[in-house]
């Protein structure tokens, strides 16, 4: 499957007929208040685009997780259509479901450049069974789909996949920019092209270290992760984290490495606590000589060094993942430095993972990385080579 090559709401003709936008609207909520506006705003090009070209949206989302046997008020995307309504400065007609009597009318009386929002998708459970029933429903409103949800694209749920057998399909500029970055990045990168990756966890990432060890030339792990390759190198690790049954996988991806000449850099030295909080009594040692009864909760000043060295003069940089534990200031330096490096590369630069977009944002780097990719789950399967449901389904140019 060519990513690169799906067609995308410049491609297709939409005045005066009705569109059904997939967008992400799994907004954090409190109260029955918008806490985050985030992905309400990232859909707005679309949406602004296809308001513009004249087209009679009906827009659709899921949040949070229902019991998808009918309406529940904590999860109606009421407080949606009201905060949109203010961010288009127009008022965004709210369906009381999805596919029935009041979803129908609204449809039937939009004009050019009018916009409804249907209720929650996940209300119905044959939504996320990807129902062709459903899917036939919603399709039976619109003239055309758009899925600008990226961050449901590794889903085949009716909304994301079912809904584009019986429409025309495109993407919305939100997946555009994901698959023009993410996929250029893995089909044709500009070199050295240099991944970062960190977490918890080897078993989280076994795909993708397996994908970027075919394509890229620098492979970092820092975070968690690292300790289970030091247990494959023979290093004991105190008390850190590490996953034994991940051990001969480990083994396995260094000598694939080897194999293929890719630079693999692990932690040269670590920053290890007493235990595992913010305020632990801390030291520095190396990598090789951890302590009994003491944790790595980050990369060392040693590694920092290295690491950004790597990073320096790179054409194509992917980052996911923590070096350490970030959220505490203690064990922060590390992401920090990472993310500093990655801001002065010049290379283009992709993020993906909440830990490494969160500590972008908080150094304010953002409008210096390329990417900042909206979806967690659904970035790590791009990169580890997977179709996407959700992108699969669109049509081709």
């Amino acid at each position: 499957m060519n990513v690169l090559n799906k067609k995308t709401i410049e491609d297709i003709d939409v005045k005066g007929k009705r569109v059904l936008v997939r967008c992400d609207f799994n907004v954090p909520m409190k109260d029955g208040v918008i806490t985050s506006d985030e992905r309400i705003v990232a859909s707005l090009p679309t949406i602004n685009y296809l308001i513009s070209e004249g087209a009679r949206l009906i827009l659709c989302s899921h949040m949070g997780r229902p019991a998808g046997t009918g309406y529940e008020a904590a999860f109606s995307l009421a407080p949606v259509a009201a905060y949109l309504s203010k961010l288009l400065g127009k008022e965004v007609k709210m369906a009381a479901d999805i596919v029935g009597d009041s979803a129908k009318a609204l449809a039937a009386e939009l004009k050019d450049g009018d916009v409804m929002l249907l209720e929650n998708v996940r209300f119905d459970k044959r939504e996320t069974k990807n129902d062709p029933e459903l899917s036939k429903e919603m399709a039976a409103l619109a003239e055309v789909y758009v899925n600008d949800a990226f961050g449901s694209a590794h889903r085949a749920h009716s909304s994301t996949a079912g809904v584009a057998e019986y429409l025309p399909a495109v993407c919305g500029y939100l997946i555009q920019k994901e698959i023009k970055y993410i996929g250029g990045a893995l089909e044709n990168p500009k070199r050295p092209f240099v991944a970062i990756l960190g977490g918890a966890k080897v078993s989280d990432k076994i795909g993708v270290i397996n994908n970027l060890l075919e394509k890229v030339d620098t492979l970092i792990i820092g975070g968690g992760m690292a300790y289970t390759f030091f247990v494959a190198k023979g290093c004991t690790v105190g008390t850190s984290i590490a996953e034994p049954d991940k051990v001969d996988l480990a083994k396995e991806m260094l000598a694939k490495a080897e194999a293929k000449g890719v630079k693999f850099l692990l932690p040269v030295d670590n920053k290890v606590g007493l235990e595992y909080a913010a305020d632990t009594e801390t030291q520095i040692v190396d990598s090789d000589k951890i302590p009994d009864g003491w944790m790595g909760l980050d990369i060392g000043p040693k590694s920092q060094e290295i690491f950004a060295k790597a990073i320096e003069g790179s054409g194509t940089v992917i980052w996911n993942g923590p070096m350490g534990v970030s959220e505490w200031d203690a064990f922060a330096s590390g992401t920090i430095a990472v993310a500093k490096a990655v801001a002065e590369s010049g290379a283009v630069s992709i993020i993906g993972g909440g830990d490494s977009v969160a500590a972008v944002q908080k150094l304010g780097f953002a409008d210096k990385m390329s990417h900042i990719s909206t979806g967690g789950g659904a970035s790590l399967e791009f990169m580890e080579g997977i179709e996407l449901p959700g992108i699969a389904a669109l049509n081709d140019k």
